[in-house]
């Protein structure tokens, strides 16, 4: 049986008993299911910390576990990123400083990752979020050197080419242990003057086979005023040898024409005084865009050793006249 409450009625000098209202006993009741909800909560945390049930056990087990992973995950996307900051640095500053090539911009380097929505639907774990993150911005790195590295491929096909072109070899056999008329100021032998050699002659019989010095086009054989019967090869890249006096072509206009492979034969056509080969190298000039005889000497320390090189310096020197030309 409910208790009832009393209050004391001072105009009538008397205990009246309380008269309760409805709202305050909805508020009587809401309380008392507040404090049982919070009580009851409170109790099923204590219980669980203490007495974890085998599923909330197993849960965070693997939550454990998971965050293990992506930690060791993002230990090897650490890994990575130094690996590829060691190609990206050999790249810019060996692979395309070696081909002459500049390095790559920084802002493709640094492609930053998506935008702020880009993550959005992913579980509210901020592991999860940055590996996500570092895995995009590894990829995006990766792409930019692959293609990178492609370039450098390009660039070494090119410079592959450059060197078969560049005329690198002596035009005859031996041409170091022959008679040499070097480049520059020489006593022509005809005209009895001082004047400009603009090649190398190099004595040889009648008949010797005359090589090109680099892979290369040829772009003219025919008999040219003071030079006789000579050829032109275009090796590209700037550069144009010309072979003069000879006695026969062995090739054409328009030919292919590999470093090594024969293209006439010595001989004493034009002004010549004997049977000899004049070699020129004739070099673009960027500003004029106009070709100019150049030193063929340089060209040419490919084919003989430092000695040998040495010897040929000494003899191209010497103030021996030219031999026509």
């Amino acid at each position: 049986m409910a208790k009832i409450k009393y209050y004391y009625d001072t105009e009538k000098c008397q205990y009246e008993p309380v008269k309760s209202k409805t709202s305050d006993y909805i508020f009587q009741m809401l309380g008392f299911l507040v404090v049982s909800f919070v009580l009851a909560i409170g109790i099923t945390v204590v219980y669980n910390r203490w007495f974890p049930s085998d599923s909330y056990v197993a849960l965070e087990n693997e939550k454990k576990l998971l965050e293990k992973y992506y930690e060791n995950l993002n230990e090897d996307l650490s890994f990575l990123k130094k690996a590829l900051a060691d190609v990206q640095d050999r790249d810019d500053n060996i692979y395309r400083g070696y081909f002459d090539s500049e390095p790559l911009p920084k802002h493709l380097r640094t492609n930053g990752t998506g935008g702020s929505d880009t993550y959005k639907d992913l579980p509210k774990i901020e592991i999860i979020a940055q590996t996500a993150k570092n895995i995009d911005q590894l990829k995006k790195q990766i792409y930019v050197q692959s293609k990178s590295l492609e370039d450098i491929v390009e660039l070494a096909k090119k410079q592959k080419e450059r060197v078969m072109a560049s005329p690198n070899i002596m035009p005859i056999k031996d041409g170091q242990n022959r008679f040499i008329s070097g480049f520059g100021s020489r006593f022509h032998p005809i005209f009895r003057v001082t004047k400009m050699h603009t090649g190398l002659d190099f004595t040889a019989p009648l008949g010797e086979p005359v090589y090109a010095s680099g892979d290369g086009t040829v772009i003219s054989a025919q008999r040219e005023s003071g030079y006789g019967e000579q050829v032109q090869i275009d090796h590209g890249f700037g550069l144009i040898t010309t072979y003069s006096h000879l006695s026969k072509f062995e090739c054409r206009v328009g030919q292919k024409i590999k470093r090594g492979q024969i293209i006439g034969k010595v001989g004493n056509t034009g002004i010549s005084v004997a049977p000899h080969l004049h070699y020129e190298v004739h070099k673009l000039n960027p500003k004029t865009k106009n070709y100019d005889r150049v030193d063929p000497k340089p060209y040419v320390i490919f084919s003989m050793t430092p000695k040998e090189y040495e010897e040929f310096l000494d003899k191209t020197a010497s103030n021996l006249p030219s031999m026509g030309g």
